[in-house]
Formats: structure tokens, sequence, C-alpha cells
């Protein structure tokens, strides 16, 4: 019955493909008519719409004048470790994704996003098991646990009722704040199930709120707990079946909580307001916070400084308070879980049982036309990790690198990044690139006590985009990241090189 379920679902999935592919081909003649597509991509992943449905005046127009938003991708990893007895993994997906909008009647609209995610016979069991970044094209846990290399789910299905100038949308939806991202850099974005308003009825002033009760990260096909790591079924893969993101905390897993009598059914709260009625003055503050386990607050101040010959020197300022409601006591103050149910002082942390810290980043930011240049900084107190599993991340901006977390407690790091729109700049059309070089302080004394994983490294991190403007839709994307780390304290070199390619069709 399995094998039969799986043949009809591929099936489907083939069909599916076939018909977008059909559909690209036969839209692309009158896309280049268009000054604007449907939608576009930025520069982080996500997708800007420049068509809406019209409104409706009739229940007959709802789906009449809806729109239906096509999107075919590649998606190609590989990694190659210095350490020539490691595995070097690779990674492939090959799909898309189809988003339908109905059209407004009195405000009120639905949207539903089917993505999938293909395999084509080339990887396997091992770049399953071993898999980095690339394990974004396929679930490892669907592969592992059923056979199954290919994702198809329904990552967004949300109601929507739009008064004034606000926003409010219930269901599976992609969800952008602090620390809450889609981060569709992969097959599926990262979604989530609940309730959210965005308002922009305040002068100058935009607000974010949201009651979250579940996660879909990118490489899963179901919605899961918002913070529990592993699934507590006590198998081979349990790991890889709840909130098993990169930055997860492990303290908080499904036997740590049950066992503290917390429940594994958590809900993410999430507020947040940006304000720019000062000139040239852009204020944010967030609030995140698990009910009855952590919470966190975020404020940034970034200035604009007009310069001479339409220079502008943009300083900046993050500052981030994590606050403990009973998490550190359960899991401990390390993201690695190896301080559950510690008191005082272990592996490197004072307080073992606090999830309380600090983060504070700077920068400086120069931009000219088609150009920009960004020297970051950031330093996490000397207490714990901070805790940030939503695909948001806390030094975004300032000195995160590509597929590098650098917010584990005593971490310092310093970032020099430039960017360039060539095409802006009438060198060549279509092409635009950013390249950073970044440096991430780690503590010594707890890696060495194994408090964390990590040892200090430099990174150099480039990406580079092609729109073809012969074949207006398509994009490529090359992503680079060189890694050189120091070995850690038992002798082991986790240095390492990754190159991701990315195709794009947009109908």
């Amino acid at each position: 019955m399995k094998n039969s379920h799986t043949n009809i679902k591929h099936g489907i999935l083939l069909l599916i493909l076939i018909t977008t592919l059909v559909l690209a081909l036969y839209l692309a003649g009158t896309l280049s008519a268009k000054e604007n597509p449907k939608r576009i991509l930025r520069n982080n992943g996500t997708e800007k719409y420049n068509l809406l449905p019209e409104k409706a005046t009739a229940m007959t127009e709802v789906f009449a004048k809806g729109v239906l938003y096509g999107r075919l991708r590649m998606n190609s990893f590989k990694f190659y470790w210095d350490d020539d007895s490691k595995y070097n993994p690779k990674g492939f997906g090959i799909g898309g994704a189809f988003v339908y909008k109905t059209a407004p009647l009195n405000g009120i609209s639905a949207t539903a996003g089917f993505y999938t995610s293909q395999n084509i016979g080339l990887l396997n069991d091992n770049d399953a098991l071993f898999g980095k970044a690339g394990k974004g094209t396929f679930s490892r846990y669907d592969k592992l646990q059923d056979g199954d290399w290919g994702m198809s789910v329904l990552a967004q299905a949300y109601l929507q009722y739009h008064f004034s100038q606000s926003d409010i949308k219930i269901g599976r939806q992609i969800f952008e704040s602090f620390l809450t991202k889609s981060n569709d850099t992969k097959m599926i974005p990262n979604t989530f199930e609940g309730l959210s308003l965005a308002s922009r009825d305040l002068p100058e002033t935009s607000i974010k709120l949201a009651y979250l009760t579940r996660q879909k990260l990118r490489d899963h096909t179901k919605f899961h707990d918002v913070i529990t790591y592993n699934d507590g079924r006590g198998n081979a893969y349990s790991n890889w079946n709840n909130n098993d993101d990169s930055a997860v905390h492990k303290g908080l897993s499904y036997t740590n909580l049950t066992t503290a009598g917390k429940d594994t059914k958590n809900d993410l709260i999430v507020a947040g307001a940006t304000n720019t009625s000062v000139e040239n003055l852009k204020l944010d503050v967030w609030y995140t916070g698990v009910p009855d386990l952590f919470y966190s607050i975020m404020g940034e101040v970034n200035y604009k400084i007009p310069m001479i010959d339409g220079w502008i020197l943009t300083p900046g300022f993050r500052y981030m308070g994590q606050f403990d409601d009973g998490a550190g006591a359960i899991g401990g103050a390390a993201l690695n879980g190896t301080l559950a149910g510690t008191a005082g002082s272990a592996k490197g942390y004072d307080d073992a049982g606090s999830v309380d810290g600090h983060l504070y980043a700077a920068r400086l930011l120069l931009k000219k036309g088609p150009g920009s240049l960004l020297a970051g900084y950031s330093k996490i107190s000397d207490d714990a990790d901070i805790i940030a599993p939503w695909r948001g991340y806390p030094t975004g901006g300032y000195s995160r690198s590509m597929a590098q977390y650098n917010w584990e407690a005593d971490t310092e790091s310093w970032m020099i990044k430039t960017s360039y729109d060539f095409g802006k700049a009438g060198l060549l059309s279509g092409f635009r690139a950013s390249l950073d070089y970044v440096y991430m302080d780690y503590d010594d004394t707890k890696e060495q006590l194994g408090g964390i994983g990590k040892t200090d490294r430099s990174i150099i991190h480039a990406d580079m985009w092609y729109k073809f403007m012969s074949f207006p839709g398509l994009e490529a994307k090359f992503r680079m990241g060189l890694v050189d780390a120091q070995n850690t304290s038992a002798g082991a070199d986790p240095s390492y090189n990754e190159y991701r390619l990315e195709l794009n069709y947009l109908f």
C-alpha cells in the first residue's frame, strides 16, 4: 500500500512539473512584453509581488479574478571538507511551486502555496546522513525513515482580511520578523501556522504581531513544534522529526521538557514595530517569546547621514536581551544541550542553569548608487547562547555569513562586506554580486570543555546573481563559502568549502 501511494504521489508530482514547464515556456513569450513581472526575487530570497488580484464585487469574481503565480527552481550543493576522512556531501533538488491568490471580496481573500522538491537519482544515503545545508533540498527524516527523497507540501494556506492599511492572516503563512524568516534560499520556505497582524495605520510606523502555534522548517514536510528538539520516539532518526534547525536548543528536547512537566506543544509570540517619523532615523523594536520558557527583546537604531557626492553613511546599533522564564533549568545555557539539568559553573559557563544573555552589534554602511560597503561587529555576552531556531539570525546584517551562526556566549565577530549592482551601473545588465569576509572568535575554553563545538574561523563568502535579459523571469545564482577554521582541541579540522548553484524561473 505504501509503494502504491508513493507511486501515485510521484505521478501527480510529475504531472505538476510537466504542466509547470509547459506553462513556463508558453508564458515566456508574453512575459518579455511586460515591463513588470508578476513578482520578483529580492537578494535574500523573499518574493516581492508586483501584481495582486483586483477586488471582486461578487462571489463569482473571487476565483475568476484570482492570480496564479508559478515558479520553477533548481538547487545544487557540493561540500568539500579539509579533513580527507570525512564524506563530502552534496545536495540537489528540482521542482517549484504554485501560489494562488483569490480576489478579495469585502476585504477577505485566501492564499494557497504548494511546493515540491524532487531528487532525480543524484544523491545517496551518505548525502542524507552527512548533508549540511544541501539537506534543504530534501527531508533527511523522510529519506532515512521512509526512503522518500521527495518533498511536497502545502506550505501556505491562509485566509486574509484587509482593512484600512492592515492585514490579518490566519493559517499557514510566511511571517517575516527579526527572528522568524521564510529564508527561502533552498526549495521550500520556512513557514508557520497561526494568526498574524501587519499594520501601517499609524503615521510613519509599521506594526507586526503574531501568535504562531507550529513551524515547518525548509527541509520538513510536516509542521512541528516551534521549539521542541527530538520527537521523543527514541528511534534512530528522532532528532530530525521536530525542530532540528542548525541553531536549535538541543537541551529543550521532548524528553527534558516532559520530564520537567512542560508542554511539547509550544507557542511563539512575536510583536514588533518600525518607526521612521524622524527624518533619516529608523527605529526597530521586537519581542519574541515562548511562554513559560524564555523571551527576548531587541532594539535597533539606524541613522542615515547624507554626505558629499551622493554618498550616504548609515551607522547602526542593535541590542538584544534574552531572558529566562524556565528554559535554563531544563535545557541549560548551551545550545548543544550538554548543560541540561546543570546548575552553577560548568563547561565554561558561569551560570549553566540560566539562558539569560545579551547581544550587542554595531555597523557602518556606506552606499552610493549601485554599490555599498559594510563594516560590522557583534559581541555575545559571556552568559548563555542565544536561542533562535526560526531562520531569523540575531547577528544578521552585522556579522553573519552564509551557513554560519555566531551567537554562542562570549563570541565576537567582525565583518567587511561589499555589494555592487553592475546592471544599475550600466556595466553588465542583469548582473550583481556581493563579497564578504568575516572573522568569528569563539570561546576557546568552552570548546575545550565541550560547551560549544566550534573553533575560531575566517570565512570568505561570495554571491553572484544573473538575470537573463533575453528570457525574463529566469535568474541564476551562484554562492561560494570558504571556511578556514582552527583545529578543535581534539585535533579535528572543521575547515571546508561549499558551492551552490540555483536557478529560478518565475511566471
